[in-house]
């Protein structure tokens, strides 16, 4: 197909129109595409993303309707948001990216209130929403999609998935991946471009921020997310970030050097200011932590889900002082990650973890000692435990909360809470 400069022009403006009709009847899609470059591509020939822009083929793109532009779009932004261009990890791409494109059509599926035609599209039929075990997708991270599809699927060889035949992009019976579901037209996603995403640490922050952003955006106008403006995946997350299961009032307020005062000598109280007595002022009680070390284990052994658990404990930790909570976040694996300081909940989200090797708790320590300037009032260290204990010494005295998501580890020393995942 000839590009010429009309025929650009006429692309851009259909691109441009749909993120508005999107933002106009799915707000939190049409958020997240505000983050997004777009690009006409000759060597693509449907639609794909690697997490930084989304392309078009030219002629994929001129035979669509607006409804199914829509959908594309919708479709694309939410690979980019859920981070699946950089989760497939040592998984089949192939099966992962099926897994993928299930729980990403369900979403929308349900954005739309189930309206069929919304994950639909001429030449390719309706696209795969269920999960093998009969589910609507959207009740499942990709993972959980991934580890329910067959196994022959996963070695990249042909393979029958219960549940899912009949849907667009699923093979049936005797099909492969690759070429799946002929008589829908096969799949239309082109996942080719993820691989260049892999371990883009830069590109996992930004799409934390724009889908915690535009999350929080619409959950202003509806806290409950009665109305469905949140798509369940995301309603999920935030759900998961606001139940701690810590009382951290009781443990804080035990454990950590508060700064409470009940009364100082400084500054006196100047109603006595001509009395030979140097009189105490009684002030009103301060509740401020602060100097709190937390570090997160991100070592091979501790899932995604246990990492957020952790993470759903500091912020409920914030949450439960009101704000008033100050101190560094890092992560640690066989080595530290340098913690980033934070003053309040904003500063938090911002800070992802990075990791996945090996697992070392003195190597902590360590870096208190060696690069602290001001050490921490106490550190909490939120890990599975399933490493070699340093020396209780090695703390130098500084307090030391282990925050364990496992129940079968016992440290030898220090205060233990424990969490379930």
């Amino acid at each position: 197909m000839d590009l010429s400069s009309e025929n650009k022009r006429e692309y851009v403006k259909r691109i441009l129109l749909s993120r508005m009709r999107i933002l106009c009847n799915n707000g939190f899609y049409g958020m997240l595409l505000m983050h997004m470059d777009f690009a006409i591509d000759m060597k693509c020939e449907t639609a794909c993303t690697d997490g930084r822009k989304i392309y078009f083929g030219p002629s994929f793109l001129s035979n669509l309707s607006d409804d199914e532009l829509d959908f594309i779009l919708m479709h694309e932004i939410m690979h980019c948001a859920l981070q699946h261009c950089l989760r497939t990890g040592d998984r089949d791409p192939e099966a992962f990216n099926i897994a993928c494109d299930i729980v990403v059509n369900s979403n929308i599926l349900q954005s739309n209130k189930g309206n069929l035609k919304s994950i639909t599209l001429k030449k390719y039929g309706e696209s795969m929403h269920i999960a093998p075990n009969g589910v609507e997708g959207c009740n499942y991270s990709a993972e959980e999609v991934y580890e329910m599809l067959p196994a022959k699927m996963k070695k990249g060889g042909r393979a029958g998935t219960k549940g899912l035949e009949g849907q667009s992009g699923v093979p049936s019976e005797g099909g492969s991946p690759s070429s799946s579901n002929e008589a829908t037209g096969g799949s239309w996603d082109d996942h080719s471009r993820w691989d260049t995403a892999d371990d883009d640490d830069a590109l996992r922050d930004e799409w934390s921020k724009n889908l915690m952003d535009a999350a929080e955006a619409m959950s202003i106008r509806d806290p409950s997310n009665k109305s469905g403006l949140l798509p369940k995946c995301v309603d999920r997350i935030l759900t998961e970030l606001r139940k701690p299961q810590t009382d951290w009032r009781t443990i804080l307020n035990d454990f950590i050097q508060e700064e409470i005062t009940d009364y100082s000598f400084t500054p006196p109280d100047r109603r006595f200011d001509d009395s030979p007595f140097f009189l105490p002022d009684y002030n009103e009680k301060e509740d401020i932590v602060k100097d709190i070390l937390f570090m997160i284990d991100t070592s091979g052994s501790m899932s995604d889900d246990e990492i957020t658990a952790a993470y759903s404990e500091i912020k409920g930790a914030i949450d439960q002082f009101n704000g008033k909570l100050k101190g560094w976040l890092g992560f640690f694996d066989a080595k530290v990650v340098e913690p980033i300081p934070f003053e309040n909940e904003e500063e938090f989200r911002v800070i992802r973890p990075k990791g996945g090797g090996g697992t070392r708790f003195d190597i902590v320590f360590d870096y208190v000692a060696k690069h602290m300037e001001t050490p921490p009032a106490s550190i909490i260290i939120m890990t599975d435990g399933y490493a070699d204990f340093p020396k209780e010494k090695e703390a130098n005295n500084i307090p030391v909360l282990w925050l364990l998501v496992t129940d079968d580890v016992n440290p030898p020393w220090g205060k233990v809470a424990r969490i379930k995942v």
